[in-house]
């Protein structure tokens, strides 16, 4: 076994982990932000381990750019779809306020919705 397999396993089984964090999280935190937090964070690392044990695993230059854009792809989806997400369950009262240290979003959704009655 050569220390490139050794490298592989190790990148394949943090990302596994990072995977079964993701799933647990979403199973047992209590509310939406929790959960996003849960799901976009260990996700972005996990793929980036496992694509890195797949680079390691078939030893070829021409696949790093294809394996590197994979993830640069992810790296910019996610924070922007738990963003739209994180918003869309705000405004549909999908939150816990007593969670809530500071809430700057209250008056900008108030604001909002202000203007669409006026209309």
């Amino acid at each position: 076994m050569s220390v490139l397999d050794v490298l592989t396993a190790i990148c394949l089984l943090g990302g596994a982990l990072m995977s079964l964090a993701a799933a647990i999280g979403l199973l047992r935190f209590p509310d939406l932000m929790s959960r996003m937090h849960a799901a976009t964070k260990p996700q972005v690392l996990g793929l980036f381990l496992m694509l890195a044990a797949v680079g390691l695993q078939m030893r070829a230059w021409a696949l790093v750019p294809l394996l590197l854009v994979a993830w640069l792809f992810q790296l910019l989806t996610v924070p922007v779809s738990a963003h739209m997400v994180g918003r869309a369950g705000y405004r549909t009262k999908h939150r816990r306020p007593e969670l809530l240290s500071t809430d700057e979003l209250n008056d900008v959704v108030a604001a909002v919705v202000d203007d669409r009655d006026e209309e």
